[in-house]
């Protein structure tokens, strides 16, 4: 047995039981398996942690960053130890400067953002503020202009006064004329929404990721706050990365403490206190809120469960 397929076996082996491994995906011609790059690997310690990612079901790009997380953590805490996991930011090369120190660093947001209920309209943010939510998004799907710019100014009016903070999803143009708190954006937008405008304007900026590679790429922008998901199954919307589960969660949150932390993903009565106690300071939610027979109840009641 070869030594990287030897140190591959300890990892999964040493962490098959953690919740951090997940079906492989079916491989074929259209969708082919993830390819390891023997040339240009520093060591075998993270040929042996990529091939063990991907067996735990990590995809080609998250397994990747792990082989090279692997490496540096042999190197720097010195020795191979199956067991342990790559979970501070020095593992994974993130930027060593803190917000102060970052003339690029979007405003601030609280680092704990509580309940984040994601809502379709105008009409359903205002409903969250009278319930006292502390955080909530305007997700609206729409390609009426007219429509974009009167539902977000409604949502602008209607947390004024209030303690609720407001993002907007996607609308980042409209958003900065309405004066909203903040954007969230996914990391497709990253390319075509002028990030340089909406820091100067001092909107706050939320970002979606669904695994390590794209964790370590929003660091680059450091955003406001990072969401992480999808945790569990969830319908609505499509999501490129199977389901990340409690397991990842943990892992996820313990490396970007130093950041504001949403998670999000089919999370309900029945999973919000065990995401919570992740290390996550916010918990976003959708038809737990909107599909409820009573939604200022079920305001109250995820917020209890939330309390860690």
């Amino acid at each position: 047995m070869s030594l990287v397929r030897d140190l591959a076996d300890q990892i999964v082996a040493a962490h098959s039981m953690a919740d951090l491994c997940i079906p492989i995906p079916a491989y074929s011609f259209a969708s082919p398996p993830p390819k390891i790059d023997n040339e240009h690997a520093t060591d075998h310690y993270e040929l042996a942690a990529t091939v063990a990612s991907i067996e735990m079901g990590f995809i080609e790009c998250d397994a990747k960053v792990l082989g090279k997380a692997w490496s540096r953590m042999v190197h720097q805490d010195g020795g191979f130890n199956p067991f342990k996991w790559p979970s501070r930011p020095e593992h994974f090369d993130l930027l060593p400067w803190t917000r102060n120190m970052n003339p690029n660093a979007f405003a601030e947001c609280p680092k704990r953002l509580g309940l984040y209920a994601v809502m379709p309209d105008a009409d359903w943010v205002k409903r969250m503020v009278e319930a006292e939510v502390p955080t909530v998004q305007l997700r609206l799907k729409s390609n009426d202009q007219k429509l974009i710019r009167k539902q977000i100014a409604q949502s602008v009016n209607a947390v004024k006064g209030s303690k609720t903070l407001l993002f907007i999803n996607d609308y980042w143009q409209e958003a900065i004329e309405a004066g909203a708190y903040g954007i969230h954006l996914g990391q497709e937008d990253l390319e075509t929404a002028d990030l340089d405008a909406i820091r100067s304007e001092g909107l706050r900026l939320g970002l979606s990721t669904h695994g390590y590679a794209e964790m370590v790429y929003a660091d680059r922008f450091c955003p406001s706050y990072i969401a992480m998901g999808a945790v569990f199954p969830t319908n609505l919307k499509k999501m490129a990365t199977a389901p990340q589960g409690l397991g990842r969660l943990y892992k996820y949150a313990q490396l970007m403490s130093h950041y504001p932390l949403v998670a999000i993903g089919g999370i309900d009565e029945s999973s919000i206190h065990a995401v919570a106690q992740s290390g996550v300071g916010s918990v976003a939610v959708v038809r737990a809120i909107s599909a409820a027979s009573n939604p200022n109840a079920a305001v109250k009641r995820l917020q209890e469960l939330m309390k860690t």
